[in-house]
């Protein structure tokens, strides 16, 4: 996969493809992460890439000439068809859902905002999306390109050690995760739950279902509705919420 970033702070966006789980897949080649600056397609001698709002207001608005540049030049590195996604607090709320479908893409173009925000122009010329990490504001979109780009990444295939990481994660069926445990079985009184020591995959799976439609009901409830749970999710969510009440 092919991913080009426009930003103002490429330093600050580059070091999410030196760490983790995006270097790895970085070195293994089987992703390309690109930056472009815009201030690099800025036509002036003091490389100006933000101006007053026509209208008066505070702050400045990202121009619109060098970004278009800055976009065109990283869509001329990408396969056609890619989207342009601006990272936008105005946007569609990024999701598992969305990331998936993202990962299925050859490439994607992403554009961090900066101060005010950009000409709206090019929001009607360029961009095919906007999307938001939720209902708060960054100082910039580098923050959520880099969020963008590690949920992408990481379901590609190849790219996990072990794929059914990716497939076991939250949100993948609609609920959170379930708790994990590791080495040593007790710490400070705390014991791991017997059915994990078993050895009886088909409690254990059933018993971390349970524990994940209980958290989501406990945490995200909005997820539970949302979701038509079936007969057996409904009988384990009912189990969890007596077991919680004894």
């Amino acid at each position: 996969m092919h991913i080009s970033v426009v930003s103002l702070f490429p330093e600050m966006v580059s070091t999410i493809g030196e760490h983790g789980v995006v270097g790895r897949a970085q070195q293994r080649e089987l992703m390309m992460l690109e930056i472009e600056n815009p201030r690099d397609y800025a036509s002036d001698a003091h490389r100006t890439v933000d101006d007053r709002p026509y209208g008066g207001g505070p702050g400045m608005v990202m121009k619109y000439e060098p970004v278009a540049a800055a976009l065109e030049a990283a869509k001329g590195n990408l396969p056609v068809g890619c989207p342009v996604v601006y990272l936008s607090p105005k946007g569609r709320a990024f999701d598992q859902a969305m990331a998936q479908g993202f990962a299925k893409m050859p490439g994607l173009v992403l554009l961090a905002g900066r101060y005010e925000g950009i000409d709206e122009r090019l929001l009607e010329s360029h961009i095919d999306e906007e999307v938001s990490l939720g209902d708060f504001v960054l100082s910039g979109g580098e923050i959520a390109a880099m969020a963008v780009i590690d949920a992408v990444v990481r379901l590609l295939p190849g790219v996990l050690g072990d794929d059914e990481s990716a497939a076991q994660d939250s949100f993948m069926e609609g609920l959170l995760d379930y708790p994990h445990y590791t080495r040593p079985e007790e710490i400070v009184g705390r014991k791991v739950p017997d059915v994990l020591l078993s050895g009886d995959h088909d409690r254990i799976a059933r018993w971390r279902q349970k524990q994940a439609l209980g958290c989501s009901y406990l945490r995200r409830p909005d997820l539970l509705e949302k979701l038509d749970l079936d007969d057996e999710q409904q009988t384990l969510l009912d189990e969890f919420l007596k077991e919680q009440s004894q």
